[in-house]
C-alpha cells in the first residue's frame, strides 16, 4: 500500500483491540523488506501490536546516498507517516517507534516533530547520537539496544543515553555484533522490544495520551 501523501510503499498490520502500533524506521542501506525488521515486526504482532513497515525514501531518492544519511529528511518522513496512521482508523491506538541504525536517530527526531504523542521508542544497533540537539527534547520512554561486540557504537549509545532526559534504558546483548546475526541474539532484541512496547502501547496505559 502507499503511505501518506508521498506514496511511500509500505505494509500495515492493524493491532488487536486495545493495543498500539509500532512504526519502523530502517537504517542506511536497508528497506521495509529488511529480514531483521520483518522478524521483529512479526513477533510483535503475536503480542497483539500492529506494525507499519515502510520505506522512508522513494527509490530514486534512496539512490542518492546523501539522502540515506539525512536525519532531518528521514525524521520528517516518519512524522508524515505518523499523521497517515492517525488517519487510518487508528485514531486512538498508541504509537511506538522502532529504529535501526540511522533510523534510530530519525525516530528520536521525529518524536520531537510530530504533533501526536509517541508512547515508546526502541533503538536496535542504532546511532541515537545522530539525533543531536533533539536528544534532550525527547519525551517518549526510550530503550537503546546494542550488541556487546558492537565496539564504538556502544560508546555512542552511552553518550546519547546521558543526554536523554526521558525515561530511558540501555540494554547490551552479549556476543552480538551490529546486525545481531549471531544465533539467538535477535531473539533477545525481540524480547527486549516487546517488553518495552507492550505495557506502554496499551490504550489507557500510563503513557498513553491522545492528541
Amino acid at each position: 500500500m502507499s503511505i501518506g501523501p508521498l506514496g511511500l510503499p509500505g505494509t500495515l498490520v492493524h493491532p488487536a483491540g486495545g493495543q498500539g502500533i509500532v512504526l519502523f524506521a530502517h537504517g542506511s542501506g536497508s528497506s521495509r523488506l529488511s529480514p531483521r525488521n520483518r522478524l521483529v515486526a512479526e513477533r510483535l504482532q503475536r503480542s497483539g501490536l500492529g506494525t507499519l513497515l515502510f520505506d522512508l525514501l522513494q527509490p530514486e531518492e534512496a539512490a542518492n546516498r546523501a539522502n540515506v544519511f539525512d536525519i532531518s529528511l528521514l525524521a520528517e518522513r516518519l512524522a508524515l507517516a505518523t499523521d497517515w496512521v492517525r488517519s487510518q482508523a487508528l485514531r486512538d491506538a498508541p504509537i511506538g517507534y522502532f529504529g535501526a541504525s540511522t533510523g534510530a536517530a530519525a525516530a528520536l527526531v521525529a518524536e520531537t516533530l510530530t504533533r501526536h504523542p509517541i508512547a515508546a521508542i526502541v533503538s536496535r544497533g542504532g546511532r541515537p547520537d545522530l539525533a543531536g540537539v533533539a536528544l534532550s527534547r525527547v519525551r517518549a520512554p526510550t530503550l537503546l539496544i546494542v550488541g556487546g561486540d558492537d565496539h564504538g557504537v556502544i560508546e555512542l549509545n552511552e553518550e546519547a543515553l546521558a543526554r536523554l532526559t526521558c525515561e530511558k534504558h540501555l540494554a547490551i546483548v552479549p556476543r552480538a555484533g551490529h546486525l545481531f546475526e549471531e544465533p539467538g541474539t535477535l531473539d533477545q532484541v525481540v524480547s527486549l522490544a516487546r517488553d518495552w512496547f507492550v505495557p506502554r502501547l496499551r490504550q489507557g496505559g500510563p503513557n498513553h495520551a491522545t492528541g
